[in-house]
C-alpha cells in the first residue's frame, strides 16, 4: 500500500528546502503557483495497474521520482508500507523499480546488462528477461548503444520486469515503440507482473494503455481531480456513440459514424469507458467530478 498525505514539491531557486524553511520562518508559505505538486493526497493499493494521466507540467515525472526516492517531499509524506522512500533503505530499493522515460545506450550487450545490474535487486530473474525480451522480439545478445529507440526502451522494459519488484513505476513506457511493440508491451506487463504489485504507469498514450490500466489517476496543477476504477468511472458517468447529439452531454467529440458523449449516468446502465473523452471530461468540469467521485 502506498498513501500520499498532503504531498508538496517545489523546483527553482526558491523552491529549494531552505527557501521553503526561510519563507515559513518570515511567517508565510510560497506562492502557491511555485508548487509543482502541492496538498496531493491518494492511496495506491496492491494487485493494481494504475494510469497516470495529465497535461505536461503537472508533476507526473516528478511524483513517481518521489515516490522511488529520488527526490524528497518539501511538505506531506510518502508511506510504502511503511518506508520512507527517501530513507533509500536497501530492503525498499531491492522491492521497487523506476523506469526512466530515457534510457542509457550503454556499451554492453543486453544479457550482460542485466547480469551485472540484476544483482541489485532480490528478485530479478534472468530467465524471465530472457523471456519477455523473446515476447518483445529483442535481441538480448545486441549490444545497447548499437540499438535503435524503440529496441532499447524494449530492453529496459524487460529488466524492470523481470526484478519482480511489488512496486514498478514507468515513465512514458511506450514513447518509442512501434504498433506491434505497444502489443506485446500490454502482454508482458499483464503476464510477468506480480498479483500483489502495485504498477503506476505514467503516460499521454492512453490508447496504448487502455486495456490494461485500471484505477485512473488525473493529475492536475497541484490537484488531484481523479482517483477511481473503470468500474467507479461507469458507475457514475455513461458514455455515449451515437449520431445524435444529447443536450446534457457534459463532453462531446465528433468521431467516425458520430460522436461520443460523456453525461452524468443517472440510469445505471453500463458503458465502455474511453479515457481520452474521460480525461477532457474531467479538465472540463475539474470541481464537479471532483465532488462525484469524492462523495
Amino acid at each position: 500500500m502506498i498513501t500520499i498525505k498532503d504531498l508538496g514539491f517545489t523546483y527553482g531557486e526558491t523552491g529549494g528546502l531552505k527557501s521553503i524553511s526561510l519563507n515559513k520562518e518570515k511567517g508565510h508559505m510560497l506562492p502557491s503557483d511555485r508548487y509543482v505538486l502541492k496538498n496531493i493526497n491518494m492511496k495506491l493499493e496492491e494487485g493494481r495497474i494504475y494510469g497516470l494521466l495529465g497535461e505536461n507540467g503537472v508533476g507526473k515525472t516528478t511524483l513517481l521520482t518521489l515516490l522511488c526516492g529520488l527526490k524528497k517531499p518539501q511538505t506531506g509524506s510518502i508511506d510504502i508500507d511503511g518506508h520512507d522512500p527517501y530513507d533509500r533503505e536497501p530492503s525498499f530499493l531491492s522491492d521497487q523499480y523506476y523506469l526512466s522515460d530515457e534510457v542509457a545506450a550503454v556499451n554492453m550487450k543486453a544479457t550482460d546488462y542485466a547480469v551485472t545490474y540484476g544483482k541489485f535487486w532480490e528478485g530479478f530473474d534472468l530467465e524471465k528477461f530472457m523471456e519477455v525480451m523473446s515476447v518483445l522480439e529483442n535481441d538480448p545478445q545486441q549490444k545497447m548503444n548499437k540499438m535503435s529507440f524503440g529496441q532499447l526502451k524494449k530492453t529496459y522494459i524487460a529488466f524492470a520486469l523481470a526484478c519482480n519488484t511489488k512496486y514498478l513505476f514507468m515513465d512514458e513506457p511506450t514513447n518509442g515503440l512501434d504498433i506491434p511493440s505497444k502489443a506485446q508491451f500490454r502482454k508482458a506487463v499483464t503476464k510477468y507482473t506480480r498479483e500483489d504489485s502495485v504498477i503506476l504507469i505514467s503516460t499521454h498514450q492512453v490508447r496504448d494503455l487502455e486495456n490494461i490500466i485500471d484505477p485512473i489517476i488525473i493529475l492536475d496543477k497541484q490537484d488531484v481531480l481523479l482517483n477511481a476504477s473503470i468500474a467507479e468511472i461507469s458507475e457514475k458517468l455513461y458514455f455515449d456513440y451515437t449520431s445524435e447529439r444529447n443536450p446534457d452531454a457534459l463532453y462531446c467529440e465528433m468521431i467516425p459514424g458520430g460522436n461520443i458523449q460523456v453525461y452524468l449516468n443517472q440510469t445505471g446502465e453500463d458503458s465502455k469507458v474511453n479515457i481520452e473523452a474521460l480525461f477532457n471530461t474531467v479538465h472540463q468540469h475539474k470541481e464537479m467530478i471532483k465532488g462525484i467521485f469524492n462523495r
